[in-house]
């Protein structure tokens, strides 16, 4: 029997998606994702660069640690293998404008800049409490000319082990090297010229290289996670300006080690409530997982229900500051449930029923093959929004006052109890 409020495929696609696969070239072993590569990180390994937020946990935590197995690429795992970018404190973001002989840059570079600046540094500020200090800077303030032309580097999909890309990212390091030192930045970001490549709505080239140890060397660091934005993402829907932006976010996940969130179906699986899910259209935050996986959260912050018993909590929108943000009931030593409470503020925009949101993550499946499952408490409704390029089925899935989720077979059953004044929502847990 499966848990009430089961999530289904949907019966139609958002807009076009990428697909997502596995693949090796050579020494590289990279993952392909719709809008991201990863590099898959052998055990015990690490690159250059100060790694991962540690997480903040106690004793408490350690039944809710869940992790996957070695050759998961980007595991939703507690904590975050080593060799990203770290999540906290000052980030320096190196960006680049770059462009070639047969797509020069259109307009200034510094116009393409302002396409992703400072919404981006603000969306990372708004999404971390403030624990991101997210810095984009760049050197390089004109059009970076790359050593071939676009067509010579052959780049038809955005995927890492693309060898196009490999020479690419290879260009690009000797182009910049004397004109930036490497050893200053904790990530690299890279606006591609729009008019390189078909539009995005036809092909997505954009890709994340994350954790790359065969990344090429610059200034004696390698330049082991960097973010490529392609085309503008416009839709005809005329939101581009307050929109296009959020690609570069999503991006910047991979970088701090989180994994896509999307499927095949295109977003059938979380839907619109965290930007590795969807990250066209209105604007959308990152579930409190990954909040905690990213150290935004504090151990007080995140609950562990891994005894028998009934226990009640109440959680605090995610979106403000403080409070209890997150219940993981743990299922197995790779998967459990997850709690937390979702409302129309901060960076969720598109929320149209406040409520408690509860899905199951998975740290043994890969990224970009559904690591996270939300449960839909409304199933077939069709959702409660129309917003342009938003999941609607799901948009109604959270749970409100006196509903119950049940799953009979792992002996779990979770009620939202009530709601006070200050929008802090009661929960009662129960696992047998």
């Amino acid at each position: 029997m499966q848990p009430h409020g089961q999530v289904q495929p949907p019966s139609r696609r958002i807009r076009p998606r990428r697909l997502t696969a596995a693949g090796t070239v050579a020494v590289l072993t990279l993952a392909l994702s719709t809008s991201a590569g990863t590099g898959r990180l052998a055990p015990g390994t690490s690159t250059a660069g100060p790694g991962p937020a540690a997480l903040s946990r106690t004793s408490a935590h350690g039944p809710c640690m869940i992790s996957g197995g070695s050759e998961i690429q980007m595991s939703e795992g507690v904590p975050t293998s080593s060799g990203y970018a770290r999540s906290t404190g000052t980030v320096r973001a190196l960006t680049l404008m770059i462009d070639f002989s047969d797509a020069p840059g259109e307009g200034k570079a510094l116009d393409r800049y302002a396409e992703f600046f400072p919404k981006t540094e603000e969306w990372f500020r708004t999404s971390s409490y403030g624990r991101l200090d997210y810095r984009p800077e760049t050197p390089i303030r004109d059009w970076l000319r790359m050593p071939k032309s676009f067509a010579e580097y052959g780049i038809e999909r955005g995927a890492p082990f693309e060898p196009g890309y490999r020479k690419l990212v290879q260009d690009l390091v000797a182009a910049a090297d004397p004109k930036v030192d490497f050893r200053s930045y904790d990530l690299v970001n890279v606006l591609v010229t729009p008019n390189a490549g078909p539009s995005a709505l036809d092909t997505v080239l954009s890709v994340t290289f994350a954790g790359n140890q065969e990344a090429p060397v610059a200034d004696g660091v390698p330049v082991a996670n960097a973010s490529f934005v392609y085309s503008r993402q416009d839709d005809g829907s005329g939101s581009y300006d307050e929109t296009g932006y959020r690609v570069l976010p999503h991006e910047n996940g991979h970088v701090f080690g989180l994994p896509d969130l999307y499927t095949q179906e295109g977003g059938g699986a979380v839907g619109h409530w965290d930007i590795m899910s969807e990250d066209w259209g209105a604007n959308n935050d990152l579930l409190g997982w990954h909040k905690w996986k990213l150290g935004w959260l504090d151990r007080t912050q995140v609950h562990c229900a891994s005894a028998p018993g009934t226990t009640e909590y109440t959680l605090t929108p995610l979106a403000r500051k403080g409070g209890d943000k997150l219940v993981v009931l743990p299922l197995s030593g790779t998967s459990g449930y997850a709690v937390e409470l979702r409302t129309r503020e901060g960076n969720d925009e598109t929320v149209c029923r406040p409520g408690v949101l509860i899905y199951k993550v998975d740290a043994d499946v890969d990224t970009g093959m559904g690591p996270v499952r939300v449960y839909d408490s409304e199933r077939d409704s069709g959702g409660c929004t129309r917003s342009p390029n938003v999941h609607a089925e799901l948009s109604d899935a959270t749970f409100t006052e006196g509903e119950t989720f049940k799953d009979p077979r792992k002996g779990v059953t979770i009620k939202v109890t009530g709601k006070d004044g200050t929008g802090d929502v009661g929960i009662r847990v129960t696992r047998k």
